[in-house]
């Protein structure tokens, strides 16, 4: 396993990483999650991530109960949440968003769920409209000087938002965001690459990337059709199907368009596609996210074929993409 620090703070993650987004309590039991975390944890990984909103909280709960049950040493992993979807169905006013009042209750539900003390790092999920960027900081900033957060991010945040918590911060002496939780992929590189350029030189911000694959698209495994097993098959997720997918399927041809490349290689699409990932030094971890043992050991060892990965052959992987 290679560690990356994240942006210029002394905090060092895995490049590879594991999040529990759709999986964990759908796809995903106690005993699918114990196996897949001590694989983890066993080939070096030592960031684990979730949310409050993940299947409205079973999610953490499943990590916190694995957690507990492998008896990882503390200070051999990192954890993370995030706030602001709520961890309910229909979630009242207070129970969502970036306001005080649900930043410190979200916190406080997270870790009775993780059972942990404190969480390693804590996301703002997405931005709050109607919560001033200055409360959030504020309150951000109390949870760290409790000893509940050690350091916080955002995830999904314009880069003129991400401005102004900085700013604050640095008016106010509070603790800023160290890292961003973007969705970054071969087909989703704009935000990463041109949006965020600005912030990771002026503020020293790294980056927990999501989707590495954009949701199994890059892995070719909907090339014939949406196996049943598949997150774009659970129910509820047809926004996301429809996003992965694109209009009348566009996107497959552009996947379709790499498999030689991987060939070449000797390699699945899905290595390639997570390796790519890597290539970019903004990039602090990138989260894998997997509902079988066997698929999560297979994107691990993406890490083997990065040396390969020369300049010529991204570029190849890009005008492959193109268009």
């Amino acid at each position: 396993m290679q560690y990356r620090r994240v942006g210029t703070s002394g905090l060092q993650l895995s490049a590879l990483s594991f999040g529990a987004w759709v999986t964990f309590g759908k796809q995903v039991g106690r005993a699918q999650a114990r196996d897949m975390l001590a694989l983890a944890h066993e080939r070096g990984v030592n960031y684990f991530d979730n949310a409050e909103t993940y299947n409205n909280g079973v999610a953490e709960q499943v990590m916190g109960d694995v957690l507990a049950d492998l008896r990882f040493p503390r200070d051999s992993y990192c954890v993370s949440s995030k706030v602001f979807f709520g961890a309910v169905d229909n979630p009242l006013p207070t129970q969502r968003g970036l306001s005080r009042k649900h930043v410190m209750e979200a916190c406080h539900q997270a870790l009775q769920r993780l059972r942990v003390d404190y969480l390693d790092l804590y996301f703002c999920h997405r931005p709050d409209p109607e919560t001033p960027v200055a409360e959030t900081v504020a309150a951000m900033d109390t949870l760290i000087r409790q000893g509940k957060v050690l350091y916080w991010g955002t995830s999904e945040w314009p880069a003129e938002a991400i401005e102004e918590a900085h700013h604050v911060a640095l008016e106010n002496g509070f603790y800023a965001p160290i890292v961003e939780q973007p969705q970054y992929n071969l087909l989703h590189r704009e935000r990463v690459e041109v949006e965020y350029a600005p912030l990771y030189e002026k503020y020293g911000m790294g980056t927990t990337i999501w989707s590495p694959l954009c949701s199994g698209l890059l892995s070719g495994k909907y090339d014939k059709g949406i196996p049943a097993d598949s997150r774009l098959a659970q129910p509820g997720y047809e926004w996301l199907r429809k996003g992965v997918l694109g209009e009348g399927d566009a996107h497959l041809g552009k996947v379709r368009a790499l498999q030689p490349i991987a060939d070449e290689l000797g390699t699945s699409l899905a290595q390639l596609a997570i390796a790519w990932c890597l290539l970019n030094p903004h990039v602090s971890t990138v989260m894998l996210g997997a509902s079988k043992r066997e698929q999560l050991a297979q994107n691990l060892d993406a890490l083997d074929l990065l040396p390969r990965l020369d300049a010529s052959i991204a570029r190849r992987m890009q005008q492959a993409v193109a268009g």
